[in-house]
């Protein structure tokens, strides 16, 4: 088993842009642009595919009920066109603040919507009439004066891959997904993850090899480990107490899977009782430490060997451009660091049999 590396982009920034240049130049193999409650994450792709060559380039992720599935496919039929191929459409349900917070969208039945995206993308994508009656979206709407419709795009393959937590979110990702994005992620507790998503594989006829399995990393390479590991761990207070409401928070819930239970509880009640500064202490620090590369290159080396180990085939490096030339030239050091790393652990004696 073979680790790539993918790197976070914000091409928003002063130096965004030219961090995706040069990245694309160090060899990384992918390009992903989140979505939350700022820019979009399919116009700045356009943007990066007039700008790049060869790196793919990734929505990492556009929310689900923020556009009908022919929007997306439609989107996604553009950008397979502008890049040569270089697309790969990063799905993912958020969660009820943001989509009746900010959309206006009910969040119900994300599983399910999320099927349904899919099935209409492949086909609107493979250049079929679209006619679906699904539980959520019936096409065309019955009872008025809608036909099925063909897309006037060239057919095209669109990579759809599925950002998910739950374990039914999870075993739909392996049934029907090109790929996985996945957050939360311990190496060591890998399993809490990849058996849905094989249970869901083996179902539908596949093995977990056919997907392209991605979790997200920050990286930092120091010699002061616990530091670095402190402050990487107080960042997921905010994840624990808002990402998510009360009741609903798919991280806490992953984290919970993953041993975590009574910390991510006691960081979310601080954090909602306004105690923000004991919710980020109260977070072990070996979240922060096992989540990410943090270290030297001897410890880095050591982690990227259970990533790839556990059977992960892309590191989605948190390597954000920054605002001055000397920061942006720190981080692009930093990523060839880690891409030499990377090569160097790949071609480690029988690497490819371990899985």
């Amino acid at each position: 088993m073979s680790l790539h590396v993918g790197v976070g982009a914000m091409p928003f920034t002063p130096h965004g842009v030219e961090f995706v240049r040069q990245a694309e130049q160090l060899g990384v193999d992918s390009v992903w642009v989140p979505e939350f409650w700022a820019g979009d994450a399919l116009t700045p792709l356009a943007y990066l595919a007039a700008c790049t060559t060869r790196v793919r380039l990734a929505t990492g992720i556009v929310q689900l009920g923020a556009r009908t599935p022919a929007m997306l496919a439609m989107s996604a039929l553009s950008l397979q066109a502008l890049s040569g191929g270089r697309f790969v459409l990063g799905i993912g349900t958020s969660g009820p603040q943001v989509m009746e917070g900010w959309h206006g969208v009910r969040f119900d039945r994300p599983v399910r919507r999320t099927r349904e995206t899919i099935e209409i993308i492949r086909s609107i994508s493979a250049g079929e009439r679209l006619e679906y009656h699904g539980e959520i979206y019936e096409l065309p709407l019955p009872g008025g004066e809608g036909r099925p419709i063909r897309s006037l795009m060239s057919p095209a393959h669109i990579p759809i891959y599925v950002a998910s937590l739950g374990p039914a979110n999870l075993r739909l990702t392996g049934g029907l997904a090109d790929g996985w994005i996945g957050t939360s992620f311990f190496p060591e507790t890998a399993d809490v993850f990849l058996n849905p998503i094989r249970d869901g594989a083996e179902a539908a006829g596949r093995t977990l090899a056919d997907i392209d399995l991605t979790v997200s990393v920050g990286v930092e390479f120091t010699d002061d480990v616990e530091t670095a590991g402190r402050r990487h761990a107080e960042g997921y207070a905010f994840t624990f107490g808002a990402m998510g409401s009360a009741t609903t928070n798919f991280y806490n819930n992953a984290f919970e899977r993953q041993g975590y239970g009574d910390d991510v509880r006691a960081v979310q009640r601080l954090w909602l009782a306004g105690e923000k500064d004991a919710a980020r202490r109260r977070v072990p620090t070996t979240i922060g430490l096992g989540t990410n590369l943090i270290g030297t290159d001897d410890l880095i080396r050591d982690r990227l060997r259970l990533y790839r180990d556990a059977g992960i085939n892309t590191l989605r490096a948190n390597l954000q451009a920054s605002p001055t030339d000397d920061d942006l030239d720190h981080q692009l050091d930093d990523l060839g660091r880690l891409l030499d790393l990377v090569r160097a652990i790949n071609d480690e004696p029988n690497a490819s049999l371990r899985a």
